[in-house]
Parts: structure tokens; C-alpha cells; sequence
């Protein structure tokens, strides 16, 4: 197979992977209720995949994604009394009892002889004694960490009913170089900052990337010959369009849940107002006529209101409107400046950031306002982004002193705030839907 870059390799896979259920009991007892809140993480064992490295570093990203999440506890392999040595059979489960784990992952990953690996896992529940899940899936050698992700994805779904989002990626500002001289570039990764890939060459000044429904896109603006415009870049061809010719300066681009249009804030004389723009027909249309300063628009997930930041009352706080600009409402009372709100992709909650008492926050709240709890609270927090499930949020922070700001995740708990380490410096992150 001729290399290829590693958008069409993401691609290519889709078409690759095949999924093969083995057996799938009705009534697997191990489960995580999320509706909760504070889930206590449960302790899984997560065996080395046969055979060699390969599988041990199949395993070793999934023990990762698991962890991470805050969900799962993956025990230390130092204390598995049993070796697995063939994932076909059942493990001998009083073993795993002993050490507690609620649940075990067996599997392995083997090379087929057209070159393809073929990775499969067992999902197994010690205490009831059964299996509760397992698959297996071919594809390119290069891909083995994205199938480690898929094979994550799916442990997460039958433990807790959810769909996971580790099969993802994000898109984000690399910014790099000191503070008189930085240079931005437009970067992609995996959700847990590996495969970084640069999507631009850093000679304009990038920002705000948000991803296309579609997962092929990302709209971003872009200071290219020293005009601020809204670009489209496909992710597949690198073919990049400007959006549209406006007077003034267009910026917060972010697309439909539909892919369809592209939503916008336009700033001219002073104020600035949020527009959309049909991308089949390129026709543009007003949804906000103010004075005052009308930016950072989102839609819910089913396209039929949208949460921006305006500073009409004075300072920034976060409104609502209808789709069609009608109906706008201010939703943010607390102390302190609101601003960059998000909708979740469940629609449950809106993810902002405040700013009060000299500090930065990324917090949640209902639609209507209600219910606001703060997350994460530092010297300079930013540009919340949600995982496709609606359960973490990214966002960069520039710490008191540091050269430049970094990429972290925290879960609606507010206690699993993790770094995210990129080559650079990050910034803007912006998460994709779940990969296909």
C-alpha cells in the first residue's frame, strides 16, 4: 500500500476495519451508571495483547483511554496471578476475583498474509463468570493506534451505555517560538495528542479551527495577506477556500449541525454581529442588529437555537436566540464576564468561560442558565470544546508565568483534569465528531 498522509489513512481505515461479534450475553452484570455523577472508577484488568510488542502497545493505549476517561482504574499488571495465554478460552476467573477486577480484556493482534493486522479483544466479567462482548478488526499496520482507540470506544459503550470518543481527533492552534515572535499554526491529532500532524505552514496567523458534522472540513480564520477572513480547509485534498469577501472583520466561524452553513461574527464600525452563510448558495443573512459587541455563536445539536456572548448589558454574558435570531435572551447572571459558550453535543448544557476576581473558568450550565457549576478555575482558562459524548471538555490554559498555553481535559465531575501534551504550545482546540 502506497504511504499516504494520515487523513486519507484515517479514511482508508473506515473501509478496512471489519467487526465480528463473538458472543454478547443478554444480562452482563458489570455496569457503570453515569446518570451518577461522581462514578467511583472501576478497577478493570487489561491483559498484553498476543503476540509481541504490537499487541502489548495495543493494550497499553487502550489502559490509557480508559484511565483517562476517569471511569476506569486499570490495575497494575504486577498483580495478575493469571497469564493469559490464549484469549480464545475462558480466563480463570477466581483469579481475577482476587485482585477485584470488575472487568477483563483479553485479545491479540496478529499480521494476515496480505500484511493487514487483524486485532481482536475479549471483554469478559469475572464475577458472573461470562463474556460480555468481543471483536476483532483488520487493517493497515500504521493504524494499530486507532484501532486500539476503537477497541476502547467499545469496552466504554457496554460498560456504561454510552458512546465513548476515543476514536477522535482535534484540531488546534501550534503555537511555537517566543511571545514577539509566535508563530501559529494550524495542527490536527488524536484526542490524546499523538499523530500531530501541521495543517498549515505558520507563515499567517491562524485561529479559532472548528470542525465540519462532516469530519472532512475545518472552517478557521486566518490573517492571510493581512486580511482577517473565514477559510474552509478540506482535511483530505488540503484544498482551502475563503468563505466569503466581507467588509470589516469576520471571525468565531463554526459550522451548522447539519454542515450546510457556516455561523459567524462580523465586525464593522466598532460592534459586531453574528451572521450564518449558506455554503451551497453563499447567500448571508443577519441575525443580530446591535450596537454592541455579538460574538462567539453556537448551535445545539439540533440546529434550532444558538448560545453567543454579547456585551449589550455592559459587559459579556451569554445569550440565546432562536435559529433565525428571533427571541434573543440573556441566560448568564453570575458575577463576572461570560464568554466563548459551547452547546454540548448531548444538548444538555452550554460550557463557557468566566472570567471574575482577576481568574479565568470554564463552567457548565443549562440552556436556561441554571444550574451553573465551574470546573476548573486558573489564571488564564479558555476555549472550552467538547468530546462528542458530551462527557469531557478541552479547553488550553496559560499559566501565571509560563512562555504559552497548553491543552487540557476535564470531565463534567470537575475532578479528572488531565494534560494534554502537545510538541508546541496549543491553543483554540476544537474536537471532531466520532470518526467513521
Amino acid at each position: 500500500m502506497v504511504k499516504c498522509s494520515l487523513i486519507r489513512a484515517l479514511m482508508v481505515i473506515a473501509g478496512l476495519i471489519g467487526v465480528a461479534a463473538f458472543t454478547t450475553p443478554a444480562n452482563a452484570l458489570v455496569t457503570l451508571d453515569l446518570r451518577k455523577g461522581n462514578v467511583q472508577p472501576m478497577p478493570i484488568a487489561v491483559t498484553d495483547f498476543l503476540q509481541g510488542d504490537m499487541g502489548a502497545q495495543v493494550s497499553q493505549v487502550i489502559a490509557a483511554d480508559l484511565q483517562r476517561s476517569g471511569l476506569f482504574a486499570p490495575i497494575n499488571k504486577t498483580a495478575f496471578i493469571e497469564k493469559i495465554s490464549n484469549p480464545d478460552a475462558s480466563p480463570r476467573f477466581e483469579d481475577w476475583k482476587v485482585i477485584n477486577a470488575q472487568a477483563l480484556v483479553t485479545g491479540r493482534v496478529t499480521q494476515e498474509a496480505d500484511g493487514r493486522l487483524r486485532a481482536e479483544f475479549r471483554l469478559w466479567d469475572p464475577f458472573a463468570g461470562q463474556q460480555m462482548t468481543g471483536q476483532q478488526f483488520y487493517t493497515q499496520p500504521e493504524n494499530w493506534r486507532r484501532v486500539a482507540h476503537i477497541i476502547a470506544d467499545a469496552i466504554y459503550k457496554q460498560i456504561t451505555g454510552e458512546e465513548g470518543y476515543f476514536d477522535t481527533r482535534v484540531v488546534f492552534v501550534s503555537e511555537s517560538g517566543t511571545k514577539q515572535q509566535r508563530k501559529r499554526q494550524l495542527a490536527i491529532m488524536d484526542q490524546d495528542g499523538f499523530n500531530v500532524r501541521m495543517l498549515t505552514d505558520g507563515s499567517d496567523l491562524v485561529l479559532t479551527p472548528r470542525f465540519s458534522p462532516n469530519r472532512q472540513e475545518v472552517t478557521y480564520m486566518s490573517f492571510a495577506n493581512q486580511q482577517p477572513r473565514v477559510y474552509l480547509l478540506q482535511l483530505e485534498t488540503g484544498q482551502r477556500e475563503v468563505v466569503g469577501n466581507f467588509p470589516g472583520m469576520t471571525f468565531s466561524p463554526r459550522f451548522s449541525p447539519d454542515g450546510q452553513k457556516v455561523i459567524m461574527s462580523l465586525q464593522q464600525e466598532g460592534n459586531s454581529n453574528i451572521y450564518t452563510m449558506d455554503l451551497r448558495s453563499r447567500t448571508t443573512t443577519r441575525l443580530t442588529s446591535t450596537a454592541a459587541i455579538d460574538t462567539s455563536p453556537s448551535y445545539s445539536p439540533d440546529g434550532n437555537r444558538i448560545a453567543f456572548e454579547s456585551d449589550r448589558g455592559g459587559q459579556s454574558q451569554i445569550y440565546v436566540m432562536n435559529a433565525d435570531g428571533s427571541g434573543q435572551t440573556r441566560v448568564s447572571f453570575g458575577d463576572g464576564r461570560y464568554s466563548t459558550p459551547v452547546w454540548s453535543p448531548r444538548g444538555d448544557l452550554i460550557a463557557f468561560t468566566k472570567q471574575s476576581g482577576g481568574k479565568f473558568s470554564i463552567g457548565v450550565m443549562k440552556p436556561d442558565g441554571s444550574g451553573e457549576r465551574i470546573l476548573t478555575t486558573g489564571f488564564h482558562n479558555e476555549g472550552p470544546t467538547w468530546a462528542p459524548n458530551g462527557r469531557v471538555i478541552m479547553f488550553f490554559r496559560q499559566a501565571a508565568g509560563a512562555g504559552g498555553p497548553q491543552l487540557y481535559s476535564i470531565d463534567l465531575t470537575g475532578y479528572n483534569e488531565q494534560a494534554i501534551k502537545t510538541p508546541a504550545y496549543g491553543s483554540d482546540p476544537a474536537w471532531s465528531p466520532l470518526l467513521e
